[in-house]
C-alpha cells in the first residue's frame, strides 16, 4: 500500500488517497459520476435563464428566458460559482453509476478526479457520500489532469483508466500517461451529440455498463 504526496509546487495533495497494488480507475465528475449539464439547466432556470442546446459551450448559450439574449461572457464564472455553492441541492448521480462503481471496487482502486475550484470540495464530498459515493477519495482541481494522473499512477506496473467527458482532459492524460486506458463518458445525450468526437486512443462508452466492459477487458490483456 502506498501513500503519495503531489509535487509540493502545486496545491493539490494526496496524503488522503491510499492505493493498493491492483489495478486504478480515476473518475472525473460532473457528467461522468454526477449529472451536470441537466441540474445546471434547472438552476438557471430558477434564476430566469436558460442553457441553450445550441454548441457544445456555455458560453454564448446562456440566455435570459424573458428577452432570449445570450447573458455576457463575464457571467458565465459566476453563474458556475453559485452552482457549485449549491451543487448538493441540484446535482444526482448518473444513471447506474453507484451499482457499477461498486462492482468495480472489487477489482480496482479508484479515485474521483473533477475539474473544479478545490473551494467547494467540501460540498462535493457530502454530496456524493449521501448517494452512496463515500468510499473514493476526491481530488479537485483547476490544472491539467495529465500531470495529476501520472504523479498519481506514478511507475506502478498495474493498469490504469481515465474518464472523462471532456476531450482536452483525455487528451492531456494520454499526453502525460500514456498507457493509460482512456474513456469519453457523458451523460447528457443531447450534449453527447454536439461533443468534438473522440480523437485517437480514447474509447467511447455509451452508459457506466458500457465503460465497465471496456475496462474489464483492459484490465485482461
Amino acid at each position: 500500500m502506498t501513500s503519495k504526496t503531489i509535487d509540493p509546487q502545486t496545491t493539490l495533495c494526496f496524503d488522503h488517497i491510499e492505493l493498493n497494488d491492483r489495478p486504478l480507475i480515476v473518475c472525473d465528475i460532473d457528467e461522468v459520476v454526477l449529472e451536470f449539464v441537466t441540474p445546471f439547466q434547472n438552476f438557471l432556470k430558477s434564476g430566469g435563464r436558460e442553457l441553450l442546446p445550441r454548441s457544445f459551450r456555455l458560453h454564448g448559450n446562456i440566455v435570459q428566458l424573458e428577452t432570449g439574449e445570450p447573458v455576457p461572457d463575464a457571467m458565465v464564472p459566476t453563474l458556475l460559482e453559485d452552482f457549485f455553492l449549491t451543487q448538493d441541492v441540484w446535482q444526482t448521480p448518473a444513471s447506474q453509476v453507484a451499482e457499477t462503481l461498486a462492482d468495480l471496487s472489487s477489482e480496482a482502486d479508484i479515485v474521483f478526479l473533477t475539474a473544479m475550484p478545490p473551494r467547494h470540495t467540501e460540498v462535493r464530498r457530502r454530496l456524493l457520500d449521501r448517494h452512496g459515493l463515500s468510499a473514493y477519495p476526491l481530488l479537485a482541481t483547476e490544472a491539467p489532469k495529465g500531470p495529476v494522473v501520472k504523479q498519481l499512477h506514478d511507475a506502478r506496473d498495474v493498469p490504469v483508466a481515465f474518464i472523462d467527458d471532456i476531450l482536452r482532459n483525455l487528451e492531456s492524460v494520454r499526453e502525460h500517461a500514456p498507457d493509460c486506458l482512456l474513456i469519453r463518458l457523458m451523460a447528457n445525450a443531447e450534449f453527447l451529440a454536439m461533443a468534438p468526437a473522440p480523437t485517437q486512443g480514447i474509447e467511447s462508452a455509451e452508459n457506466w455498463d458500457d465503460a465497465a466492459r471496456i475496462i474489464r477487458q483492459h484490465f485482461l490483456r
